[in-house]
């Protein structure tokens, strides 16, 4: 079964060879970490989970390395940073803000189901990194100095006759749109509007490092830099996979690419590029203003962290999504029939068909529709419910017993279960000397509380109402 992947440089779906199957290698964009993560910020994480998966699954869990870094230096940061804690030094208030929002991220992502990639990196452990490749770009005439700063030069790039890619073949646009479009920084010291800032002086008070290039002041990398240095560092100076959102193809992940191809003289930096759609809040765009900005966290206090992962694949990830209370209210109850059917199911092997569908560039919308078929033919027979499980469990699913999910869902409604419980037993009671009217009044307290009874020959159950 061959794995296809969509490749934005070159625009086509492709059969993917890794460099190395002993070792394939995969950098995705992380976090800045300065305040809790939105639902947006999931995608990512999400997708490219189900990958690092699919992955593990084709060359074995030892042979994959995914690096997905923290971005502990950005004014954002600093801003956090200086209102939260006024009292401290502004590094001293930088640290306490990353070490809290990275913890929070980390503990949001778990509640997804999401793997932890194999390194973490931290952007400001790797200053030397990045000082290095920015002394290649000078030295190779890529980039310059200029009243304490280093710029890159994309005119330079691209007048290079050598094997570099064109600056702009990844988001598909010439130098000329590019300064037609621009939204960059006017400086008197760039030689061109299109340049772009690899380190910069710092302001006083901010994180700083000793300047690369003999420039005497102290100062602070650029953003851009940051993801060449981690990404040489842990995979090397070519690797297999790059993602992350849309809305990093540029101008991040294109100066990533310059930068790296340029320092190192490779007509690549990975031999794929993956970028995951927008997503909307009930058909708009998500924004503080509009009053729909939501925050994992804030999602996980109302639904299991496998129903914000399931209501994320359901779309492909290179469609937009538009993220809805239906959409939620459906996921849910999918999972509630998926964990009435195969939670403790051990054994199987994943179902082919699954497996197929993910490697079609890791239609997942296709997939959760075999899903469907194989839930069917779980309820029949015991080797068609391993299957599905296995099935379920590569994708991050049913990381919970029947007994913990139904307790989850509790917790996350805020219903009292024993109360619940209480109630159910004086309406069976009731039922029995048929006193109806007091049966029909419990239901509906239960009803009240969000709860939904259903009556069988086997007794009654029930579950939080959505």
């Amino acid at each position: 079964m061959q794995l296809r992947l969509y490749d934005t440089l070159t625009k086509e779906k492709r059969p993917f060879v890794p460099l190395d199957p002993e070792n394939v290698r995969m950098y995705v964009c992380g976090p800045t970490v300065y305040d809790f993560a939105h639902i947006g910020n999931a995608r990512p994480v999400i997708v490219f989970d189900v990958l690092f998966r699919l992955l593990r699954h084709f060359y074995g869990e030892g042979h994959v390395t995914y690096v997905r870094n923290i971005t502990d230096v950005d004014d954002k940061i600093n801003e956090r940073a200086a209102r939260d804690f006024p009292q401290l030094s502004l590094n001293e208030a930088i640290r306490k803000v990353t070490e809290v929002t990275e913890k929070q991220f980390q503990e949001d992502v778990d509640a997804l189901g999401c793997l932890r990639p194999t390194v973490e990196p931290r952007a400001t452990e790797h200053i030397a990194e990045m000082r290095a490749i920015i002394e290649k770009l000078v030295a190779g005439g890529f980039a310059y100095v200029a009243e304490d700063h280093v710029l890159f030069s994309p005119q330079a790039m691209n007048a290079a006759n050598s094997i570099l890619p064109r600056y702009g073949a990844l988001a598909n646009r010439t130098l000329d749109e590019m300064i037609a479009g621009a939204r960059v920084d006017v400086a008197p010291y760039k030689r061109d509007v299109t340049d772009f800032v690899l380190w910069k002086p710092a302001k006083p008070g901010e994180p700083s490092w000793p300047s690369p290039s003999g420039i005497k002041v102290p100062g602070r990398p650029g953003w851009h830099i940051e993801c060449s240095a981690m990404a040489w560092k842990h995979l090397g100076e070519q690797f297999d996979i790059h993602g992350g959102g849309i809305d990093l193809v540029f101008p991040h992940h294109e100066n990533e690419l310059a930068q790296s191809c340029c320092a190192f003289h490779e007509t690549r930096m990975a031999n794929v590029w993956m970028h995951n759609g927008f997503l909307q809040v009930e058909s708009e765009k998500m924004s503080k203003s509009l009053g729909n900005f939501v925050t994992i966290r804030e999602l996980l206090a109302d639904w299991p962290g496998e129903v914000l992962r399931l209501n994320m694949l359901k779309t492909h990830y290179r469609s937009p999504i538009d993220w809805t209370v239906k959409g939620m209210e459906e996921s849910a109850k999918t999972l509630d029939d998926w964990y009435a059917i195969a939670p403790d199911a051990k054994g199987g092997k994943p179902s082919s068909v699954v497996i197929e569908a993910l490697s079609d560039d890791l239609n997942t919308a296709q997939m959760i529709a075999l899903l469907h078929s194989l839930r069917n033919a779980a309820s029949e027979s015991e080797p068609g419910r391993n299957e599905f499980a296995a099935s379920l469990r590569l994708l991050g699913f049913l990381s919970e017993t029947a007994a913990e999910w139904k307790q989850r869902k509790q917790q996350a409604s805020g219903v009292d279960a024993k109360r619940v419980d209480s109630l159910i037993a004086d309406r069976t009671a009731a039922r029995a000397r048929k006193d109806f009217k007091e049966s029909d009044r419990i239901r509906d307290e239960l009803a009240a509380m969000g709860v939904v009874i259903k009556d069988s020959k086997d007794g009654t159950t029930w579950e939080i109402a959505r």
